[in-house]
C-alpha cells in the first residue's frame, strides 16, 4: 500500500460515523502513511486471533477479565518499559509483530477485539495514559493496556490525576476521570503522540504527516491544520503553510482565531 492509497483510505475513515468508524484499517493506514509498502497482514490476523478468543472466553470469564486475559496473557501484547521511546511502540505494524507498545497503539486491538465479540468497551483519554473503560455486570471498571490489562481501581485514577496535575475537585470525580471517547478520538490520540514526538526530535516531516492524519480523521477540526502550517513552515515550505492556515480558516469559519500576524510572516518570507 502507497501512502497515497493509506491516505484515501483515511479520508473514507473520516467521513464515516463515530459508529461505523473503521479503527482497526484507519489504524493500518495510519501506520502505512507513515512508512509505505509494508505488510498489513499479521495486524489483521492478529486482531482475527484476537476477537475468536475473546469470544471464547466470554462464556466463563467477566467481561474484564476475558478481555485482559486475551490481550495480555494469550496473545502477549504488553507496554514497552525498557524501550519506551521506540517509535515502533506507536506503530500498529510494529507493535503485531513486537507484542510491545505504548498504551495508546495496544488499545486500537483491544478495542478491535471487543467490538468484534460483543463486548462494550472504549478509550479514555486520561491525562498522560491512555485507559480503557469496560462494561461489566458490576459496573464500568478501568483497564491498563500498558500493565497486562490490569484493572486500576478508582483509589488509583484519582492519584494519577492528582500527579497529572489536576485539581482535588475532577481528581475525586469518577465520572470524568472515566468518561469514555470514540475510537476516532481512540486513534486520533495516538497521533497526537506521534506529533509531540516528532516535534521534539526536529522530524517536522513526520509532524506534518501526523498532523495531516488528524486532519482527515477528523475533517470537522480545524486545529490539526494549524499544527500541519507550523510543521510545513519549519520546513520552509511556505506557501504549503499558507494553505493550511487557509484551511483551518475553512473548516473553522471566520471565528477561527489566527493571527493575522501568522498570514503575514509568511507572506513577508515568501517576498
Amino acid at each position: 500500500m502507497t501512502r497515497e492509497e493509506a491516505e484515501a483510505i483515511l479520508v473514507e475513515a473520516g467521513r464515516a460515523d463515530d459508529d461505523d468508524f473503521p479503527l482497526l484499517e484507519a489504524a493500518i493506514a495510519c501506520a502505512i502513511h507513515d512508512y509505505p509498502f509494508r505488510d498489513p497482514d499479521p495486524v489483521r490476523t492478529l486482531a482475527r486471533n484476537a476477537a475468536e478468543r475473546l469470544g471464547e472466553r466470554m462464556d466463563r470469564e467477566s467481561p474484564d477479565d476475558a478481555l485482559a486475559e486475551t490481550m495480555a496473557a494469550d496473545l502477549r501484547l504488553n507496554g514497552d518499559l525498557l524501550h519506551y521511546d521506540d517509535p515502533a511502540n506507536t506503530d500498529v505494524i510494529d507493535v503485531a509483530e513486537r507484542r510491545r507498545g505504548l498504551s495508546a497503539a495496544l488499545a486500537v486491538f483491544y478495542l478491535d477485539a471487543a467490538k468484534r465479540a460483543g463486548l462494550v468497551a472504549q478509550g479514555v483519554d486520561f491525562p498522560n495514559h491512555f485507559l480503557l473503560r469496560v462494561e461489566t455486570p458490576a459496573g464500568p471498571v478501568a483497564l491498563d493496556p500498558f500493565s497486562q490489562g490490569r484493572i486500576v481501581l478508582p483509589s488509583e485514577l484519582s492519584r494519577r490525576a492528582l500527579r497529572a496535575g489536576l485539581t482535588p475537585h475532577i481528581a475525586d470525580r469518577l465520572d470524568l476521570l472515566m468518561a469514555p471517547v470514540t475510537d476516532r478520538q481512540a486513534l486520533i490520540r495516538l497521533q497526537n503522540v506521534l506529533f509531540s514526538r516528532a516535534i521534539k526530535a526536529e522530524d517536522y516531516q513526520g509532524a506534518e504527516r501526523s498532523a495531516m492524519r488528524r486532519a482527515l480523521l477528523d475533517p470537522e477540526d480545524h486545529r490539526p491544520w494549524l499544527d500541519v502550517a507550523s510543521a510545513r513552515e519549519k520546513q520552509g515550505a511556505l506557501n504549503g503553510a499558507l494553505d493550511a492556515l487557509h484551511r483551518a480558516r475553512t473548516v473553522g469559519g471566520q471565528e477561527v482565531i489566527i493571527q493575522p500576524a501568522s498570514f503575514e510572516r509568511l507572506r513577508m518570507r515568501l517576498n
